[in-house]
């Protein structure tokens, strides 16, 4: 069976976002000053074939940890694989 695994990877809370902070500035420049902050991150979708849910998103796991995301810099998040 296949299944769709969306991963959401974003910048640590606690790191300055400059693409965000571009975005930002950008937005007050066109006059929508009530957005309070932008964070940029990165929407990944994997087709992943195997029989179960479960080792659906443990392979989306061991791929994020090993090339999605950058865990010095990023965190991920892994949204329930869908058939």
């Amino acid at each position: 069976m296949t299944y769709t695994v969306e991963i959401k990877v974003m910048p640590l809370k606690e790191l300055l976002d400059p693409q965000g902070k571009a975005v930002m500035s950008g937005l007050q420049n066109l006059g929508l000053n009530t957005i309070a902050d932008v964070r940029i991150g990165k929407n990944i979708t994997l087709q992943i074939d195997t029989d179960s849910e479960e080792k659906a998103k443990k392979i989306a796991e061991d791929a994020s940890k090993k090339l999605l995301a950058n865990p010095v810099m990023e965190y991920y998040e892994i949204l329930t694989p869908n058939p």
